[in-house]
């Protein structure tokens, strides 16, 4: 084991960033006066599950589309790019729309492990080591769990001026790595194009 304590911080810090479950706080609230009872041990071990699983697979399944972790990361770092815009700005760009439900659905897929987290696990497997990455899920899926467990506290604690700070701070961070994540696999692609300008530059 390569345990990186850069790398799993860095990486949690990005997975906190896409996945935002404080921002989904009121979400959370409105499904919960809604009648839905949120099972928090539940939805966060799917959404575990769903993470992880896809961190070991989802390298194969892009392989059956011809598609390298690199280029999947550069695509990924648009996404991460857009994300970061509807935080910083506050603006609705992505539609988040899927099937009714509350534990499962909405919760665990697709507001914890959604297409959003998909593309964050694959671009970040593209930097760090599997095992960093798997500690960065284990350590956002418990921060998911404790929020889960007492939304209606943090709420009250952080206060929607608190929420709305978060998602500011978060949404600038996500755009500064997304441009990272974009520059690093651009010249990993021009590298294997060119392999003379290694040497070069």
């Amino acid at each position: 084991m390569n345990f990186n304590f850069i790398q799993i911080i860095t990486s949690s810090m990005v997975l906190f960033a896409v996945i935002d479950i404080i921002g989904s706080i009121p979400i959370i609230v409105d499904l919960q006066k809604k009648g839905g009872k949120i099972e928090a041990l539940k939805a966060t071990l799917v959404a575990l599950g769903v993470l992880i699983a896809f961190s070991f697979l989802g390298e194969k399944l892009l392989g059956l589309f011809g598609v390298d972790i690199s280029s999947f990361a550069i695509a990924g770092s648009f996404i991460l790019f857009i994300m970061g815009v509807e935080m910083a700005l506050g603006i609705e760009i992505i539609k988040y729309d899927g099937p009714s439900g509350v534990s499962i659905v909405p919760i665990a897929f697709p507001l914890v492990a959604g297409a959003g987290s998909f593309t964050t696990v694959l671009a970040l497997r593209a930097e760090y080591a599997m095992e960093n990455l798997i500690a960065a899920i284990v350590l956002n899926m418990i921060f998911v769990y404790i929020v889960l467990r007492s939304t209606n506290l943090v709420e009250r604690i952080i206060g929607e001026g608190g929420i709305h700070i978060l998602r500011k701070v978060f949404g600038i961070i996500l755009l500064a790595i997304s441009v990272k994540l974009f520059m690093t696999n651009v010249a990993i692609q021009i590298h294997s194009l060119f392999p003379f300008l290694k040497e070069a530059l």
